[in-house]
């Protein structure tokens, strides 16, 4: 199963917005492992200069 990272940023009055990362091609960056989904949502957050905050979940599966 693959992971995805969401960002979640915060505005001043505290209304939260999640977005979902994409990859270079503006499509869902779906991420293999969950422990390197992990790791890059850690050094995300660890690096952001607004503060906002990354976690992760696992991929939905699409209903056909």
């Amino acid at each position: 199963m693959s992971h995805n990272i969401i960002k979640i940023m915060t505005n001043i009055s505290g209304h939260k917005t999640h977005v979902l990362l994409t990859d270079g091609l503006s499509q869902i960056w779906e991420i293999k492992s969950k422990t390197e989904a992990e790791k890059i949502a850690k050094m995300l957050t660890e690096n952001s200069d607004s503060g906002w905050k990354y976690i992760t979940r696992a991929t939905c599966k699409k209903n056909q």
